[in-house]
């Protein structure tokens, strides 16, 4: 399957970091998708086009790397200013002239896009998939070890060589906003939780609690045997999830 052709940007969010993107155009402004991609990620890993391409049958997908990964300057700030970085693409296809925005986060993009949605606003739809509701989770082995690359300078350098990942060391002074207070602030832009009940980071009392937290209008899908964030979607998730952002608009 042929993937859809990319033009490359280079973005810079609010704060001066340079943040490497693409835009994914349709032939049609009318809907604009922001792509954010789960921790150690980047829009041109093979998972992430590979959504990006189904995406682009519903409306023209803007995807970019978080600071700290891929080519993208700065350092990682695991969910925190990457709020920025979201609003920069937001503002990107808002700038190519899409009438309508919508953002589809996965993993640590679940909680930024839905943490952007309440600080930042500005959207149509909000889509977090896979996402915590909650900071510092260790309740499962793959979040300890996520833990142990944030917070020992081993870890960190561990992500810098296997994945060209660049973890700020400083950690966080204050604490950001948990995506579950965020969830809370999102109406009324339309948000949809997808999480899956075979999800080996996060639990679905994660979804839950963000959904349970969540004003009107939101909807809530536990996907059976779905796993975790890009890798685990399979095309016919993501073409469910084009179908909810093509027909979603904030009041």
């Amino acid at each position: 399957m042929a993937l859809a052709s990319a033009f490359g940007a280079m973005l810079r969010t609010a704060d001066g970091v340079r943040i490497d993107a693409a835009h994914t155009p349709n032939g049609s402004l009318d809907l604009g998708i922001v792509v954010a991609h789960g921790f150690t990620g980047t829009w041109r890993g093979p998972d992430t086009r590979r959504i990006v391409h189904v995406l682009s049958k519903f409306g023209g997908v803007v995807s970019f790397d978080f600071r700290g990964h891929g080519r993208s300057g700065g350092q990682s700030t695991v969910g925190d200013l990457e709020v920025l970085d979201v609003d920069a693409a937001v503002k990107h296809a808002r700038a190519i002239g899409y009438r309508r925005i919508a953002t589809v986060g996965f993993s640590m993009g679940a909680a930024v896009v839905v943490r952007h949605a309440a600080l930042h606003r500005g959207v149509d739809g909000v889509v977090s998939v896979s996402g915590p509701a909650r900071w510092y989770y260790r309740g499962t082995k793959p979040m300890r070890q996520v833990h142990w690359a944030i917070e020992r300078w081993h870890g960190r350098l561990a992500a810098r060589l296997a994945k060209r990942t660049r973890i700020a060391g400083a950690g966080w002074n204050p604490i950001p906003l948990p995506p579950y207070k965020a969830a809370a602030l999102v109406a009324p832009t339309p948000l949809l939780i997808v999480h899956g009940d075979s999800d080996p980071f996060f639990p679905t009392e994660h979804a839950y609690q963000l959904y349970e937290c969540a004003a009107e209008p939101k909807e809530l899908w536990i996907e059976s045997g779905y796993g975790h964030a890009e890798a685990a979607a399979t095309p016919d998730l993501v073409r469910k999830i084009g179908h909810w952002v093509s027909r979603t608009k904030t009041p």
